[in-house]
């Protein structure tokens, strides 16, 4: 099975993550995409940010998400381990699981593969990465002008995304979260079926 794997906090889970992504999945002809959720220790910890819902939390809004959306698959492969795992091993045990993986991450990445990733060669050679191309960045150009992201070129594929949800980000709704946003303005941004999941101004 043909899957883009999505790693990332999704705290909580919007619009542009489930939008683009499917956007994505269909322009490369995959048969899925494959939401892997980090733990929150590794996010609070590891990343610095804040944490609005719980592991629990977010693996249920991404489950309720999926329920409809029969190309959505939700793991929870890295909240079993004691320790966040790189997203390498992650995509490793998946292959054996049966998925053919690409990593899917947005363009903003791009400039940090080679500081900010660990194995980012194992997973080039062995996987390919997919980009959503957001905010008009230039990645053809920032991949020519860079030596090392230059060799990674032929394993690196970018596809541009539409902008209506480009606005979007977990930041953004976690501030009206802890604002008091009624359902309504958030459904602005997030999915219907997460509303229920989501706390009343704290961590939940």
């Amino acid at each position: 099975m043909r899957a883009l794997f999505y790693g990332g906090a999704f705290n909580p889970v919007t619009l542009a993550h489930i939008e683009l992504a499917d956007h994505v999945r269909k322009t490369l002809g995959f048969d899925k995409v494959l939401y892997v959720p980090s733990k929150m220790s590794y996010i609070t910890g590891d990343e610095k940010k804040d944490i609005l819902c719980s592991d629990l939390n977010r693996v249920a809004m991404l489950q309720a998400c999926a329920e409809t959306r029969p190309w959505m698959d939700v793991s929870e492969i890295e909240l079993r381990q004691d320790v966040q795992p790189r997203t390498y091993i992650t995509m490793c045990r998946l292959r054996e699981e049966g998925y053919e993986l690409k990593l899917l991450t947005g363009s903003d990445w791009l400039t940090k593969l080679q500081s900010g990733w660990l194995y980012i060669d194992e997973i080039c050679h062995e996987f390919g990465i997919v980009m959503m191309q957001r905010n008009h960045d230039p990645v053809e150009k920032i991949i020519a002008e860079d030596p090392y992201l230059h060799s990674l070129s032929p394993y690196i594929t970018a596809v541009p995304v539409p902008e209506d949800y480009q606005h979007i980000s977990s930041t953004k709704v976690r501030t009206m979260i802890r604002n008091r946003a009624d359902s309504e303005e958030l459904l602005k941004y997030v999915p219907r079926e997460i509303i229920p999941y989501l706390p009343e101004g704290g961590s939940k």
